[in-house]
């Protein structure tokens, strides 16, 4: 599966731009379900672009349900997300394997646009799923070239007029367990291969407009400028200060630049903050914190500050119950809050859910870089076949 899956979408820098509704994602979403039909399970795409495989009956109700995402951020790593529709794959073979018994429906699931790169918001399918996004917002997202997710849906094929809240779907689901590589060290030094969630911390996109004044980098005096990236490049370092003292992570990862040439001084700069803390409150502290100090420096700078929040996530406790039970059967493997957001974590409001963590020996994500040895994979697949068999 990975000498498959492995070229798909693979960028010149070595890493991978599988971008929601492009023929990347379309290459990809054609494996999931070559994969599945030669499984001999039955494919269906919902109405929001998730993609499912399924043994048993859906419609028969308390549903087990295992799966990720296969799209990526930009220049991402190979297993964030496809590790976890592989494991399932697999770990479904090695259930047949071992001659369970399917005493539930059982599905697979490819969650449409769970990185956000193309459109700017996060788990965009199960959000959907879910209503936590509804059908206005959805339609009303663009990509950088301005096209709208339900143009590109179409393009790929897909009908964006069923997009919406799926309860009936969601009801049908008993219990849903995501396979992720780890985003971090916690594991790495330990003899565990695989660890548990415990929760997710809450974490939000914000977006920062700093208004200049553009005019010409030779001829402008320095003291006649309104330079709007001196007040962005400030505001990036106290996000930096305000979220070390708070014990919270805040980053500036995507800027644009208006009229982004080399002898002109911007009229305007945008950039995108992700931040994410232990807890709520602890989380709007730190923002409240960066948008003072951006206010502050824009006065002193004659520039102006608007920020808008994209998108935002509550601290995610994942079930406690499901969650002991996959520690117990796994021997008491570690229990671990993580910072990174997923599906698991949007599903959480409106479906008992469970993650486990496959060790990450550099602990570097979103990055070609992105690793995990091949027998953690392998003590990853047995860990979510002996959880599920457990569940089913």
């Amino acid at each position: 599966m990975w000498k498959d899956l492995h070229p798909l979408g693979r960028h010149s820098g070595g890493g991978y731009r599988r971008y929601a509704w492009t023929p990347a994602d379309a290459e990809c979403r054609a494996w999931f379900a070559e994969q599945a039909r030669a499984r001999g399970l039955a494919v269906e795409v919902d109405r929001n672009g998730n993609q499912w495989a399924w043994h048993g009956d859906p419609a028969a109700g308390n549903a087990l349900v295992t799966g990720s995402h296969l799209d990526s951020v930009p220049d991402g790593g190979a297993y964030d997300g496809p590790l976890g529709v592989l494991s399932a794959f697999a770990a479904y073979d090695e259930l047949r394997a071992r001659g369970t018994g399917f005493t539930r429906p059982f599905a697979i699931v490819n969650f449409a646009d769970e990185e956000g790169a193309r459109f700017g918001v996060a788990c965009v399918g199960s959000r959907l799923a879910s209503g936590t996004l509804t059908r206005e917002a959805a339609h009303a997202l663009r990509d950088a070239d301005g096209i709208a997710l339900p143009q590109a849906m179409e393009a790929a094929g897909h009908d964006p007029a069923a997009l919406g809240a799926d309860p009936e779907r969601l009801s049908r689901i008993g219990a849903f367990v995501e396979l992720h590589i780890e985003q971090g060290r916690a594991l790495a030094g330990t003899p565990h291969p695989v660890g548990v969630a415990s929760a997710i911390w809450p974490h939000g996109r914000w977006r920062f407009d700093f208004h200049g004044e553009a005019n010409h980098a030779g001829t402008t005096r320095l003291e006649d400028r309104h330079d709007p990236m001196l007040t962005y490049a400030n505001t990036v370092l106290a996000a930096r200060k305000k979220a070390r003292l708070a014990g919270a992570l805040a980053t500036f990862g995507k800027v644009a630049v208006e009229p982004n040439g080399v002898n002109a001084i911007p009229s305007l700069v945008s950039g995108w903050l992700d931040s994410r803390a232990p807890d709520e409150e602890t989380l709007a502290g730190v923002v409240a914190e960066i948008e003072r100090a951006a206010a502050e420096r824009g006065g002193r700078d004659g520039v102006g500050v608007r920020v808008t929040r994209e998108s935002a996530t509550p601290l995610v406790e994942f079930d406690h119950a499901l969650r002991d039970t996959l520690a117990a059967r796994l021997g008491g493997a570690p229990v671990l809050p993580t910072g990174a957001g997923h599906d698991a974590g949007i599903l959480s409001a409106s479906v008992p859910t469970a993650m486990l963590y496959v060790r990450n020996p550099t602990g570097i994500s979103h990055s070609p870089a992105e690793s995990a040895g091949e027998d953690d994979c392998a003590a990853g697949v047995a860990a979510l076949a002996d959880v599920l068999e457990g569940l089913l």
